[in-house]
């Protein structure tokens, strides 16, 4: 265990408590949480993961915008919004198949240490971190899906402490559903009476 590795954990803690808070300073803090793990996992040789930490760097700088002017234009906290069945049908085959081909890149062209899983992580983790950047409650159902994944893949690597956070991220993620979801439920206008 490295003090990367300890720095990482804490500060994805806290990024993720204050995500499920919705608020704005997650983003910063995650920015600094990705380029501490980048730094972690090559030393790991989980190429995708450093990979994935690039593209979260880029979507969280995204987040950090979208959610700010969100509120600008709003004049409130930038409301949380659902994805259409089909486009959660739609996501989730074509992340399956771009894994897989990610995976089998991974294998054939690189020493990396768990393609398959590996390209899990990054494909989904993408996905799940886009959909928290445009506000859509189905984000935490991706992070609990991946981070389960990661508990496994990071255990393997014997990057102990990352595994607990993940389990402690699946954790928060399950609370950050429950606190969107309630957050989110339309007011019930008082009922109107006759006149």
């Amino acid at each position: 265990m490295s003090l990367l590795e300890i720095i990482g954990t804490v500060l994805g803690v806290v990024g993720v408590v204050l995500m499920i808070r919705q608020n704005v300073w997650a983003w910063p803090v995650g920015l600094v949480q990705v380029v501490v793990s980048a730094a972690v996992f090559l030393g790991a040789k989980l190429y995708s993961d450093v990979l994935l930490q690039i593209f979260f760097f880029v979507i969280q700088a995204y987040g950090w915008w979208h959610w700010g002017s969100g509120q600008a234009r709003a004049g409130a906290t930038l409301a949380v919004t659902r994805l259409s069945g089909r486009a959660r049908v739609v996501w989730v085959v074509v992340g399956l198949a771009v894994t897989l081909l990610w995976g089998e890149f991974m294998r054939q062209k690189t020493d990396a240490a768990l393609p398959y899983g590996d390209a899990f992580i990054f494909i989904f983790s993408l996905m799940a971190q886009w959909w928290q950047a445009r506000k859509y409650q189905e984000n935490w159902v991706g992070w609990m899906v991946v981070n389960g994944v990661a508990v496994g893949v990071y255990w393997a690597k014997d990057l102990r402490l990352y595994a607990v956070l993940y389990g402690i991220f699946f954790w928060l993620a399950l609370a950050g559903h429950r606190e969107w979801q309630r957050r989110s439920r339309p007011v019930k206008a008082p009922a109107r009476t006759p006149a």
